[in-house]
């Protein structure tokens, strides 16, 4: 009984009939597979650098931060690709404009809720988009081709504007920028003996 079911859903799969409704499946999973990837190692190097607490809080962060992260991409994967077969069957073919839609109305309903997990996670997109918007910017002929490397120019820039904003207006950066930020330049500001200036932070 149990192989023939494995028989029939190998069949169907390899048919190639409902391939969107099958897309859709697989990139819920996919989804979900990739952000506890992703979140998992994250939550747990973060924890052990920089919270302190008993290990029962401690994994529940983790596993808190590894589900909310994996489950906003499972679902967010899921609207985006049904919305966008959607649309292309309303039209009769998918459309450049398609994708903007279906992903502006899933980043609404799903990491438009605010929480940690999504704000990293914006963000990380922000900064992912900006760099190729300037791409694209150049590859479609709005601003000129470089003569030489800019990527040097585009790190003095970064690295100038965030340490700006760390030393003299510290309260608009990320909490975990912050903190990180503050292990590395303030914290090494401070020492009482060899154990604390070499051995541990403080």
């Amino acid at each position: 009984m149990a192989m023939a079911l494995v028989d029939s859903v190998n069949r169907l799969l390899a048919s190639g009939n409902y391939q969107p409704l099958l897309s859709v499946i697989k990139g819920f999973r996919n989804g979900a597979v990739y952000g506890a990837k992703v979140r998992l190692p994250h939550s747990l190097v973060m924890t052990l650098l920089f919270k302190r607490g008993s290990i029962k809080d401690m994994s529940k962060g983790i596993l808190e931060a590894t589900y909310t992260h994996s489950r906003n991409l499972a679902l967010f994967v899921f609207a985006y690709k049904s919305l966008t077969s959607l649309m292309a069957v309303a039209q009769n073919k998918p459309e450049q404009f398609h994708s903007f839609a279906a992903a502006f109305c899933a980043g609404y309903f799903i990491f438009g809720k605010y929480n940690k997990v999504n704000e990293q996670i914006n963000l990380y997109l922000l900064s992912r988009i900006l760099y190729g918007l300037a791409k694209l910017a150049v590859k479609k002929g709005y601003i000129p081709k470089p003569k030489g490397d800019t990527f040097p120019w585009f790190a003095a820039i970064v690295w100038g504007i965030v340490l700006w904003l760390f030393e003299y207006e510290s309260d608009t950066l990320q909490p975990s920028l912050k903190s990180s930020m503050t292990y590395l330049y303030h914290d090494s500001n401070i020492w009482q003996n060899f154990k604390n200036f070499l051995i541990y932070n403080k």
